[in-house]
């Protein structure tokens, strides 16, 4: 008789850790390496202070804009503020897909355009030297204006401005 109760603890602990697997690590997401889905899960898991796999979209919009984000990246905080709208707990694989639909698949078309759009704020179908000086500070990058201008004159077909197709070739350019 004892062998039957032990033979059915082990089998109810085996069932745990399988809904336990639920919650794994996402698959591949076009466009993002191994890496860097490991990095938005440690920021996520940052603001997931309960460990319930699950963030309350309101107070990470609060988070984010107490750390300046509102001004330093209107991009991912206006994300962030998109999926504060739907009103409900997220888990990662919703905070995964809400970035990389925001950021695009470097391996395609349409999602280079996607990171084109982000560099092009101003709607002028091209990246110029003010939308490079914007996505640095962001970035938190210190370049010059000369060292921005440089790399507009090497990267743009005109010397001036990055148009999409410049910015294509560039995304998909495998050397340099």
């Amino acid at each position: 008789m004892r062998g039957k109760p032990q033979a059915q603890v082990p089998v109810t602990q085996k069932q745990q850790p399988q809904k336990q697997g639920n919650v794994r690590k996402p698959q591949e997401r076009p466009g993002l390496t191994d890496d860097e889905i490991d990095e938005i899960r440690e920021a996520f898991n940052l603001f997931d202070t309960e460990g319930t796999g699950r963030v309350d979209p309101r107070e990470l919009k609060a988070a984010m804009q107490s750390l300046g984000f509102d001004q330093k990246n209107p991009t991912i905080f206006n994300m962030i503020a998109e999926l504060e709208s739907e009103g409900t707990d997220i888990d990662f694989d919703q905070f995964l897909d809400a970035i990389t639909s925001k950021l695009g698949n470097r391996e395609n078309r349409e999602g280079i355009n996607k990171i084109f759009d982000l560099f092009d704020d101003d709607g002028s179908n091209s990246i110029n030297l003010n939308n490079l000086k914007r996505v640095a500070k962001e970035l938190g990058e210190t370049m010059t204006a000369e060292e921005l201008a440089e790399m507009l004159e090497r990267a743009a077909s005109n010397g001036r401005d990055i148009t999409r197709e410049d910015f294509y070739n560039i995304m998909v350019k495998r050397t340099f």
